[in-house]
């Protein structure tokens, strides 16, 4: 009886482990593993979210580039890091929404290795042609692909990215047939197109504007619901004439499955807030990003949409990569 009443009092007297962990959390530093090289729009993202998440923890964040395999690479370590609460994705949507389709197998399963904790930002895709295409807008550009019979060529930043099935989705909306000219990157594709090699290019609005201004590329038509700030003279799809077309890349917050769900839940907040601070959402509107509003079951619902919209343009563009 008496060691029975023992017990009891030590069950009673224990440690709730779950909610002091989320109380202290966290007590040393915290990683983020960004799939992408440094300097990129992801990794900026990541260390302007960084930045602001250490002052409310008092601890530094790690940025941990892990770059290769059109993310897979990163997107694996983080799938099999010790669930802790103190290793997090940050990624672009390409590992999570196209990669399952683009590959016949993966090391990582998105929707069974990985808890969806936040949309971070999306970041608009413009369609833009070389100056010297007649068109000046989207209905005669259409036309011209039309008469030129499938010889018109578009430039992307590589098979599978999201630029090239952005302009797959647009071909096959608009009843017409582009030749794909893939890149190593955003960059060699817009050299590119600015010396007139390829007439056309989706590319991310950060990388878009100064090209815009300088005039050595045209702006047709952003692919977001409303006109962009930066370029309130170019038009939606919708306006142009092409409605339901949207195409966006984004970055978003994730935790290995097995991350303790209070830890999970304090992380959201403090990404919530860290997203409502007027000067890191400044931070990211400068980099062209519009800050995300999504979390938890939201941004996992959100997920599973751009996975089955990417999977079926991948069927249709027959894009594959060899393992």
């Amino acid at each position: 009886m008496i060691k029975t009443i023992l017990i009891g009092c030590m069950l009673a007297c224990a440690p709730a482990v779950g909610p002091v962990a989320a109380q202290t959390f966290p007590e040393r530093p915290v990683r983020f593993i960004v799939p992408n090289p440094p300097g990129g729009s992801n990794d900026a993202t990541a260390r302007a979210l960084a930045q602001a998440l250490s002052e409310i923890w008092a601890h530094g964040i790690v940025i941990d580039n892990r770059a290769g395999a059109g993310g897979n690479i990163g997107t694996q370590a983080a799938a099999t890091a010790t669930p802790d609460g103190y290793t997090y994705l940050l990624t672009p949507p390409g590992p999570m929404t196209i990669n399952p389709s683009l590959h016949k197998k993966l090391p990582f399963d998105p929707q069974k290795d990985f808890v969806p904790i936040a949309l971070l930002a999306t970041v608009p895709i413009v369609l833009i042609i070389n100056p010297k295409v007649p068109a000046s807008n989207l209905r005669e550009l259409v036309a011209l692909a039309k008469e030129q019979e499938g010889a018109m060529n578009f430039a992307s930043s590589g098979v599978g990215s999201t630029h090239h099935l952005a302009a797959v989705l647009f071909s096959k909306m608009a009843n017409i047939r582009l030749q794909h000219v893939p890149y190593r990157g955003a960059a060699p594709a817009m050299n590119d197109l600015i010396a007139g090699h390829v007439p056309i290019l989706f590319d991310n609005l950060p990388t878009v504007i100064p090209h815009v201004q300088s005039g050595t590329a045209r702006a047709i038509a952003v692919a977001s619901p409303q006109r962009l700030p930066s370029l309130p003279a170019i038009p939606t799809f919708a306006e142009a004439g092409m409605a339901d077309f949207e195409a966006s890349s984004w970055f978003g917050l994730f935790a290995p499955s097995g991350t303790p769900a209070n830890i999970v839940a304090k992380v959201t907040a403090d990404v919530q807030k860290t997203l409502a601070r007027p000067d890191v959402r400044k931070t990211l509107e400068d980099m062209g990003e519009q800050v995300g509003a999504l979390t938890d079951a939201a941004f996992a619902s959100f997920v599973k949409k751009e996975a089955e919209k990417w999977a079926e343009v991948v069927r249709i563009s027959g894009a594959s990569v060899a393992e």
